[in-house]
């Protein structure tokens, strides 16, 4: 202790010096009291030792478990009791519990006197209900209706159907974001001016919820004026450069169709060997005509390499699991498109909630590094689904599936699936990159039996194991090439079944090998509103086995938006399968009617050649069908995605190798229209189809409705 006082003996008494001592005997935070005095020639000093913390513990707490509060809190076993300390940690897990959004949160320390000057710490945690968002209003918008702003940001309006989702708990971190949606929103629309004044969340008295209110200032909404590229690097025709421009004069103004011009102008230039190009967009800003100019001016940027790539947060991924995804490497030319892009690959990856990729400079001028900062999310899935469909009846199914085994990227699957039409169990593994090269490989086992008795008097059975590999040519075409080898038994038939399907009664090996062809210029394959499709695939069956063919498909589609909202496609399908040397097996013929993959209006195996005398269908040797749909969402219930979409269905499927007088076989299109629905629910997607048959064989089976609700169906 008296290394803190700086006083010795013989020192002459100084009042500061005294003064000094006695705060720096406070700042060791060993002491609870500390007093000094001069008795004669003395000088006298009292203390009271902090007591020592023998054990912190939570109480009430079931939401945050202790070992995430005891990483926050200062306290500790065996070190120095104060006050200040337990203040500290009360603030620090009151901010843990706003960050989940609990901000009612209560935390009162209650501090427990033992023997030998030891204490035991207890935080009593009154945890309070999650504080959610009871509304989300905006002042200043004229342009643009409060319910359109609301789904433009990420933070929703609490509601009973959001128990799966945390988009309705208030997050000031979410709502700092909110602001940058907003103003990407309205840069979008062409509002260059536009900004956000403020965002406001204000508690609400019962400490329940939070109500947020933001002022916008839209400005006016402006149109692109003369559009324009400069440059001055030699051997470079802006000429040829022009037409890769996404925006012409008199479109409204949109800050995305600028950075995608961008990109396209820096891939451009990069291919004719300028990896060092700085494109900069000259603006000039017409208030009266409302107008904006832009020329986008190209000069050869600082010549800088990529020096390393460091990345930071992967602790069960592989590094290179993302490196693998990059688009350049150490030594390559700095490149800010390929790092975007890069970017990009890393998120759709599926493995990450964050992925942040920076430049900071290097060792030398010239050099660049690359940091990569990645916060890892759980990849692992235990599913159990419920549903029911108009085709399968009640659906019950189970799978475990892995999106990163090991760390190394590797998909595994295994599924069963029990319903009332069929049963199904299956393993899939998918290795990416298959030997480190840009291949994916993987395989399939798989047992499952379907119940085809109300289609065509009879059970199959299949099972077996395929074998897949997969490369991209391009960034949209790719190639696939696969292999099956498949025991299937046709079986359960009754007396009264037509005779073609009694002829295939029994057990078979198939044996093919097969390839496909996809370019793929969607913008999402999963919710598409822009680009196109085109592939096409082959299968050969007769490698080994007792079945034999050759099969061909293709199909294409085209996305268009039409505004904001609305989507028109077009989609269609054909296939044709030749035996080699035999007819081909019922099992293995297309089938047509049923889905929205098919041709709506008409059932399941409801169009096509039919044993007209026991009313079972046969399937074709060929097919086409052609789906034209226009999507739109339905605001029905405010932030619920529910769509809507009009469409008109043709098709046909004909010719079987053994006719007989009984066999209708007719090739004429068949024409369906009709309305549909689609919601993905917490619970699963819902799918409703309304549709009616106008052009038809008197033979086909027609169903005016289709639906299905389930986790997978």
């Amino acid at each position: 202790m008296r290394s803190y006082l700086a006083i010795s003996v013989g020192d002459p008494f100084d009042g500061r010096a005294v003064n000094q001592a006695l705060k720096s005997l406070f700042a060791t935070g060993l002491f609870a009291d500390v007093t000094i005095r001069r008795e004669g020639r003395s000088l006298v000093v009292r203390v009271v030792e902090n007591p020592i913390v023998n054990r912190v513990a939570f109480e009430g707490n079931s939401k945050i478990k202790d070992a995430q509060l005891e990483a926050e809190v200062q306290l500790k076993p065996r070190i120095v009791y104060t006050r200040p300390r337990v203040q500290s940690d009360v603030q620090r897990i009151v901010e843990i519990y706003r960050r989940s959004g609990r901000f009612a949160a209560t935390v009162n320390p209650k501090v427990i006197q033992l023997e030998q000057n030891r204490v035991d710490v207890v935080y009593e945690i009154d945890e309070g209900p999650v504080t959610g968002v009871r509304a989300i209003s905006f002042v200043g918008n004229t342009e643009f209706s409060d319910s359109e702003l609301r789904g433009a940001i990420s933070t929703r309006e609490s509601a009973w159907y959001r128990f799966f989702s945390s988009d309705d708990i208030y997050d000031p971190d979410r709502l700092t974001f909110d602001r940058e949606l907003l103003r990407k929103f309205y840069l979008k629309e062409g509002y260059a001016d536009f900004r956000v004044i403020s965002a406001v969340a204000e508690l609400t008295r019962d400490r329940e919820d939070f109500i947020i209110t933001l002022t916008v200032e839209e400005g006016e909404r402006y149109n692109f004026g003369k559009i324009d590229v400069e440059t001055k690097l030699k051997d470079v025709n802006v000429d040829t450069l022009r037409p890769l421009l996404t925006t012409e004069e008199g479109d409204t103004y949109n800050a995305d169709e600028v950075e995608k011009s961008i990109q396209a102008l820096t891939d451009a230039v990069g291919n004719l060997g300028f990896a060092f190009v700085d494109i900069e967009p000259a603006v000039n800003r017409d208030r009266e005509k409302r107008t904006i100019d832009l020329t986008y001016q190209i000069a050869e940027g600082p010549r800088v390499y990529v020096d390393r790539i460091d990345i930071v947060g992967n602790v069960r991924t592989l590094d290179k699991v993302l490196r693998r995804e990059f688009r350049l490497v150490e030594g390559d030319a700095f490149n800010a498109a390929k790092i975007r892009r890069s970017r990009d690959r890393i998120r759709s990856l599926g493995f990450f909630d964050t992925v942040d990729v920076t430049a900071e400079p290097g060792d030398s001028p010239d050099r660049s590094v690359i940091r990569v900062d990645v916060e890892e999310k759980s990849t692992g899935e235990l599913s159990f689904g419920v549903g029911i469909s108009s085709l399968d009846g009640p659906l019950a199914d189970v799978s475990i599936t892995e999106r990163n085994l090991l760390g190394r990227g590797q998909d595994l699957k295994l599924g069963l699936t029990v319903s009332g039409r069929r049963q199904e169990a299956d393993i899939s593994f998918t290795e990416p990159y298959f030997l480190d090269r840009n291949i994916s490989a993987g395989f399939d086992i798989f047992r499952r039996t379907t119940d085809f008795q109300d289609e065509s008097s009879h059970e199959e059975e299949n099972t077996g194991f395929g074998l897949r590999m997969g490369y991209s040519i391009t960034e949209e075409l790719s190639h696939s090439l696969n292999y099956r080898l498949s025991f299937d038994e046709l079986n359960d038939v009754p007396d009264t079944a037509s005779r073609f399907i009694q002829a295939q009664v029994g057990k078979s090996t198939k044996s093919s090998i097969g390839h496909s062809l996809l370019y793929d210029e969607r913008d999402s394959r999963i919710d598409t509103r822009e680009g196109y499709y085109v592939g096409m695939g082959q299968e050969f069956a007769g490698v080994g086995g007792t079945v034999y063919y050759v099969q061909q498909t293709a199909r294409a589609g085209y996305y268009y938006p039409l505004g904001d909202d609305w989507v028109a496609s077009v989609n269609a399908r054909f296939g044709y399968i030749a035996g080699l040397g035999e007819d081909v097996r019922v099992i293995d013929r297309f089938t047509l009617g049923g889905n929205s993959n098919s041709l709506r209006g008409f059932e399941s195996s409801g169009v096509g050649p039919r044993d007209i005398t026991t009313d079972d269908a046969l399937g074709g040797n060929i097919f086409y069908s052609t789906s034209i749909e226009l999507t739109t969402p339905i605001r029905i219930i405010q932030d619920v995605d529910i769509r809507g979409s009009v469409f008109t269905d043709i098709g046909s499927l004909f010719s079987v190798d053994d006719k007989g007088p009984e066999v209708a076989d007719e090739g004429s299109p068949r024409v369906a229209a009709g309305i549909g629905f689609s919601y993905v629910s917490p619970f699963g997607p819902i799918r409703v189809d309304f549709a009616q048959a106008f052009v038809k064989e008197d033979f086909d089976k027609t169903e005016l409705l289709r639906f299905s609700f389930g986790t997978r169906l």
